[in-house]
């Protein structure tokens, strides 16, 4: 993903890992950039919770495993505490730690592997703070299909309330189109889409379009494999 016109204003990025070298590293990468800036740093998840709160950043890149509370727990409190919260990305290690979709659940827009090469961390930047995209789709199905099998889905009452249209736009996220590929394959226009999305997150009380793909699969809406 290219970087953004410019005039765009900054994306605003906190970082946060108990590890000092892994700050530093992610922090060279993204002040690099023309749009991106690293406004605070945290080495625990309370840290995280306070930064993020007096910084108000776009985006945080937020470790699972870190001292005091962990990072499921600092994402879960962020979103609960701020009107406008950022945009919050897992950083892992492993893609399938039962702590990322843990953290998925509670409302982390995606997740990112420690291992991404720096044009990668900088385009998942970009994406989730200003697209209506998955973050890595086939990897969030994966963890939402293999959790959905562990556990018997119980559709819940939201799910009787999609109209009918709406229903098709969510199984449609759930493969991980765009707002804009779904109106060609529905032969609606892109401004349609959008409305049939917010109507899909106020109904289910998603925050965002990877929460509801994980509501979809542990539902029922939509089946593993």
């Amino acid at each position: 993903m290219s970087a953004p016109a410019a005039g765009t204003p900054a994306i605003r990025v906190v970082v946060a890992d108990d590890e000092r070298m892994v700050r530093t590293a992610l922090r060279v990468i993204l002040d690099a950039e023309p749009d991106l800036t690293v406004v605070g740093e945290a080495s625990t998840g309370a840290e995280a919770v306070s930064v993020v709160r007096a910084e108000r950043p776009d985006v945080v890149l937020m470790d699972v495993r870190m001292p005091e509370i962990d990072g499921i727990r600092a994402t879960e409190q962020i979103l609960a505490g701020m009107a406008e919260p950022p945009r919050i990305v897992v950083v892992t290690t492993f893609e399938n730690d039962a702590y990322v979709y843990d953290a998925l659940r509670v409302g982390a827009a995606g997740f990112l592997l420690k291992r991404a090469a720096a044009e990668e961390l900088v385009s998942a930047v970009r994406l989730v703070a200003r697209s209506d995209s998955l973050l890595y789709p086939a990897a969030v199905r994966g963890l939402a299909a293999e959790h959905a099998r562990r556990r018997a889905p119980v559709a819940p009452p939201w799910v009787g309330r999609l109209t009918e249209r709406e229903a098709e736009v969510l199984r449609l996220v759930a493969t991980g189109l765009t707002n804009a590929e779904i109106a060609g394959r529905m032969g609606v226009g892109a401004a349609t889409v959008k409305t049939h999305v917010a109507a899909v997150l106020a109904k289910s009380g998603a925050r965002d379009r990877t929460q509801a793909v994980i509501l979809a699969y542990e539902s029922g809406f939509v089946r593993a494999g």
